[in-house]
Order: C-alpha cells, then structure tokens, then sequence
C-alpha cells in the first residue's frame, strides 16, 4: 500500500509537533534553563567555598553533574521508556554498566600495582626487609 504526500507517515510515527521522541521549543527553553541552573549553582559552590569541607563540596558537584546529566538525556535527547520502544533506555543501562565495570576495575588494578609494586623504602632497607 503506497502512501501519498498528505497521510500519516508508515509503521505510526508521527511527525511535526507532539510526535514521540520530537521535542518542542518550551522543552529545550526548559532544558536550557535547567542546565543553566544545574551549571551555575556547583560553580557557585566552589567560588564562594560555601561548603568547608572539600569532600562534601565534591559530593554535591557530582550529584549536580549526576542531574544534569539526567536533564541532557530527558529535554535534548529525548530519551524515556517509550521512545524506540525502551530500547534507548536499555542501551543507556547496558552502556553505563561496562563504563562502572571498566573504572571499577582500572581503579582496582592502579591500586593493587601501587601497593604492591612501589620501591622500598629506606626504613625498609635498613632493617633488612625486602
């Protein structure tokens, strides 16, 4: 079955404004927005050392990143559990799950080298320690 100029594009996707995975001019505003907020609130942070200790200065920066990064994929790539049919969101999973996997490990592996391959120390050697 052919389909003219003026019918609905095939296999129900829509175009043009309120399709699925298409986004509208008040979502990017939105996103922009949000992104600014999510940009100038950490660097406020750090700035003005709102925050005393560094370890919670770093914790908050992350949990901003974290959202922001959230944001990036709702407003500008559209992405949620029925776009594709969930398989973006699985992609996302599959993909996150091998990058944590692969830091996890490097991390582990730096570490183990450094304890265990670093020079002796001159207190070592003096009292005959390997």
């Amino acid at each position: 079955m052919s389909h003219a100029a003026g019918d609905a594009a095939p296999h129900g996707h829509e175009h043009g404004h309120g399709g699925a995975g298409h986004g509208t001019f008040e979502g990017y505003v939105t996103g922009f927005v949000l992104s600014a907020i999510l940009t100038a609130i950490p660097f406020w942070l750090v700035m003005a050392n709102v925050l005393d200790d560094r370890v919670q200065t770093t914790i908050a920066v992350l949990a901003f990143a974290v959202i922001q990064i959230v944001v990036h994929m709702v407003y500008f790539l559209h992405m949620n559990t029925r776009s594709e049919g969930g398989w973006t969101v699985l992609a996302l999973i599959f993909t996150v799950t091998l990058v944590v996997i692969t830091l996890t490990g490097s991390i582990w592996v730096m570490h183990h080298l450094n304890t265990n391959m670093m020079p002796l120390s001159a207190e070592h050697v003096r009292h005959g320690m390997p």
